[in-house]
């Protein structure tokens, strides 16, 4: 999944000071997300189900039921076998550190239970800071932080290799750290400092370094994703110090990337999985090989070599992915295909070492009911995709999951799967919609997953991801405010990039045309107060588009700024608005769309990113967030703007229902009064603030907009940028 580019935070190079400790929510599942806020407030998710990449997933080997997962940008989950669900972990993490919500990385310690380490950063780009090791006593409850002098990558390339971390087995006090860029790190005193050490292989250009660290006896082995195709791409050290390539690795290996290792303690043997790319994306090619550590005699042992005939007759190309194996029965593992789109990925298990294998997707039934959206706009889910993330239990040979880019699988029978991610919600959301009337109090869009019509907040849409057409990125989502019934959406698609619905967003009808760069650059879209009129945007090249007739004809705004997100006077109907942010100028049409004209200007500083946004139930009161250049207000349709002394910094705004006795909305903002980026509540317009999320609910990056909900006063939705929409209410 990706992830918006935001403003950064410096991180000084080195080793820095360990923060201070950061309480978590408490462990007792269910109602421990409902547990009410410092700030009064009770923070839940509105339930998707999932929907990101689960990256990793780590049993417990010495705790029944004990479990992690780890997510590209979302943040790290504790799971709790007394209630089936996840328990988020880093949701503490805030504004500034937006980087850490990637996990990297994740580990814990076979000798004492309770101790969990975390490696984060989602980038290792120049803009992105250096990522940082958090570290818990309490199975996550509490954390310790060291910021670490390098930088991670959890949303890049080879992000569901690993895991790249690693509790040494013959010292619980050494941990191993393998990085991208900056090779081999270590701390011997349980996270707290680390250093470099001498690795015999140097870091690449592809930036893939360390992929992979695994405990194998008393000796660490160490997977090298930067080979150049002939050199050893597996290390491994007998005595924590010297590090030397793995003899006699297979031929045809030193080509491919090793993603993942499990080691199988009764035989004493390593099995490999390799593909000719990190994945998760790009593999073509791969193989799963064993090594008995106490002879070196390496076994080729792959399932199906990839390269064969279609159905369709296509190649039937991929790699390979995860690997666990069955800590009760010897010779028992299982491995995932990765990347296989054309016969679709699977899991594939083996008894005999390797020797046979059988496809569990073969016999599989899946019941995705509790998460209809996996359906994809059809009757049949998918086996699954992007399956790195692969576990055994422990303690029940026939408890397997496994992750793809939007779900997290499970099976007790290895026959019959579902999704097991409960609580775990991973989405990057982009447009939120409270309507004022209807079923659904909530409508969303996010990266990948399209718009979903939330007719509960506590469980996944019962109608999945609107279909009609289907939607992987939703970049644009409007409602006529005088006819909520009225609701047109756009994003990226392979059968239409906008659509219409008469009953609320339950139902869509592709419009019957679109213009011709809907198609590779659909953006923003409105609709004006009646719904006679939308406009759509296609970035910074293109004019606006009107269409006056439900999408079936459109023409071109010459007047509209290229690159403007239209917005709709919620109570005139022949009234729009638009902020160039080249000019700084509020442009606004007081006919229908058809002309714009220039009014307010030098209203920023040369920033790019903004929102603007309409008061309900008013004609021409508007609202500008700029940033860290503040918030400003209009009540003139944009001729003049006065900035709002009240706010140091705003970001994303929002109305809801007024307060018992007020005239005007509630405000919500994500910005700050003073030095604090948090979540505040205004119940007189603007004039006085009060906080209403707390230190443990901050979700890193929640920028892209913020709803109130007029129908239930103090009801916020806030679009979070990998923790999915996270809704408060007074408790």
């Amino acid at each position: 999944m990706s992830t918006f580019h935001l403003s950064r935070r410096s991180v000084l190079a080195g080793t820095a000071a360990v923060a201070a400790v950061v309480p978590l929510p408490s462990i007792q599942g269910r109602a421990a997300a409902a547990t009410p806020a410092e700030g009064g407030y009770r923070w839940r998710n509105a339930v998707q189900g999932g929907t990101g990449f689960i990256t990793g997933v780590l049993f417990h080997p010495a705790v029944r039921g004990l479990a992690y997962a780890r997510t590209d940008i979302g943040g790290a989950y504790r799971w709790d076998d007394r209630t089936d669900r996840w328990i988020p972990l880093t949701d503490h993490l805030g504004w500034d550190d937006w980087n850490l919500l990637g996990v990297e990385a994740m580990a814990v310690d076979p000798a004492h239970p309770n101790r969990l380490y975390l490696a984060l950063g989602t980038y290792a780009q120049s803009w992105a800071g250096n990522g940082a090791v958090l570290r818990s006593e309490d199975r996550g409850a509490t954390w310790k932080r060291t910021d670490l002098g390098v930088k991670l990558g959890a949303n890049e390339d080879g992000r569901g290799c690993g895991e790249r971390l690693l509790v040494d087995p013959r010292d619980s006090d050494t941990l191993w750290l393998g990085t991208r860029h900056d090779g081999l790190l270590r701390s011997t005193d349980r996270g707290a400092t680390w250093k470099a050490v001498s690795f015999p292989a140097a870091p690449g250009a592809t930036g893939q370094g360390v992929t992979l660290l695994v405990a194998a006896g008393r000796s660490v082995y160490a997977g090298w994703g930067d080979s150049d195709g002939t050199s050893a791409n597996l290390y491994r050290t007998s005595d924590g110090t010297t590090w030397e390539a793995v003899p006699g690795q297979p031929a045809g290996t030193a080509a491919k990337v090793p993603v993942r290792a499990a080691y199988d303690r009764h035989t004493r043997e390593l099995y490999v999985t390799y593909a000719n790319a990190p994945g998760p994306n790009g593999q073509s090619d791969g193989s799963v090989h064993k090594l008995r550590t106490t002879t070196g005699k390496w076994t080729e042992v792959t399932p199906v070599k990839p390269g064969g005939a279609t159905g369709d007759g296509g190649t039937d190309s991929f790699g390979y992915g995860g690997v666990a194996v069955d800590a009760r029965r010897p010779g028992t593992l299982v491995v995932s295909t990765n990347n296989r789109w054309a016969e679709i990925d699977t899991v594939f298990r083996s008894t005999d070492g390797g020797r046979t294998w059988t496809s569990l997707k073969d016999t599989a039934v899946l019941d995705v009911s509790e998460t209809p959206y996996l359906k994809w706009g059809g009757d049949q889910p998918k086996f699954g995709w992007w399956i790195q993330a692969l576990a055994l239990d422990p303690y029940d040979s026939k408890h397997v999951v496994y992750g793809t880019g939007a779900t997290l699988y499970g099976t007790r029978d290895l026959r019959h799967w579902a999704p097991q991610i409960r609580g775990l919600e991973e989405a990057s959301i982009r447009q939120l919609v409270s309507p004022p009337t209807g079923e659904a109090h909530l409508l969303s869009g996010s990266g990948d997953i399209g718009v979903m019509y939330h007719e509960r907040l506590t469980a996944s849409p019962s109608r999945g991801m609107a279909s009609n057409p289907v939607f992987g990125t939703s970049t644009g989502l409007s409602l006529a405010a005088a006819k909520p019934s009225y609701v047109v959406r756009a994003g990226w698609g392979d059968h239409g990039n906008g659509a219409w619905s008469n009953d609320g967003g339950k139902t869509w009808a592709p419009f019957q045309a679109q213009p011709s760069m809907a198609k590779s650059a659909p953006g923003p879209i409105a609709t004006n107060a009646d719904g006679s009129v939308l406009l759509w945007s296609f970035g910074a090249s293109n004019s606006g588009f009107r269409s006056a007739d439900n999408g079936a004809t459109w023409s071109e705004i010459v007047s509209f700024p290229k690159g403007a997100a239209p917005v709709a006077d919620p109570v005139d109907p022949k009234r729009f608005y638009a902020f160039d942010t080249t000019t700084g100028t509020l442009f606004a049409s007081t006919d229908g769309g058809l002309t714009f004209a220039a009014r307010a200007g030098g209203l920023n500083s040369g920033d790019t990113e903004f929102q603007l946004v309409a008061a309900p139930g008013r004609s021409g009161d508007l609202w500008l967030s700029l940033k860290g250049n503040g918030l400003y207000r209009s009540t003139d349709g944009g001729v003049s703007f006065t900035k709002v002394g009240s706010c140091r910094a705003s970001y994303t705004l929002g109305f809801g229902k007024a307060a018992e006795g007020a005239s005007y909305p509630a405000l919500y903002l994500v910005g700050s009064t003073e030095t604090i980026t948090a979540v505040y509540r205004s119940d007189d317009e603007a004039k006085t603030w009060t906080r209403i999320n707390d230190d443990r609910h901050q979700w890193g990056w929640i920028g892209a907009t913020i709803a109130g909900d007029p129908r239930v006063y103090g009801r916020v939705y806030i679009a979070t940028n990998g923790r999915g929409v996270q809704y408060g209410e007074p408790a």
